[in-house]
């Protein structure tokens, strides 16, 4: 690699654009105001519903004692719940809720509007020179999970 401030350059850059579309997005969102970690956990149940709180975690990289923390908040304000697991009746599997659901599809939607909107202010060859970027980052994000999930 030419330049060895890049890997530091795109990090920051990454960092800085989900920083300043998360602190939008929560400004517009309806309260109650969920913090980032909330609606992290909120997507992975609604990808993965009836995941139990340690494997929530590890997907995380939280504490499991944080995120039955953050399993109580969202179960209070109607967006999870919890269910007992038949093969292991002290671990629970969570599961969100219609009221989840209709959140996490409003941000989702916001999200694209707010992202589509700032893309529009680009000239094209910006817009074209990220659209080409998007499948390397994802092969970099795929990289960097592989070797979290190594043993």
């Amino acid at each position: 690699m030419a330049d060895e401030s890049f890997p530091e350059e795109l990090a920051d850059a990454l960092v800085g654009v989900q920083r300043l579309i998360r602190r939008r997005l929560r400004r517009e969102m309806p309260d109650p105001r969920l913090r980032s970690a909330e609606v992290e956990l909120l997507r992975l149940v609604a990808e993965r519903p009836g995941i139990g709180i340690s494997d929530a975690a590890k997907e995380l990289y939280l504490a499991g004692n944080s995120v039955s923390t953050l399993v109580n908040q969202l179960a209070r304000q109607g967006y999870l719940v919890r269910e007992t697991d038949p093969a292991d009746r002290r671990a629970a599997r969570l599961l969100p809720t219609p009221a989840a659901e209709a959140r996490l599809s409003e941000w989702r939607r916001r999200r694209a509007d707010l992202v589509r909107n700032r893309l529009s202010r680009l000239d094209e060859a910006d817009r074209e020179t990220l659209l080409a970027a998007v499948p390397a980052l994802r092969r970099l994000a795929d990289t960097l999970r592989e070797e979290d999930e190594r043993p």
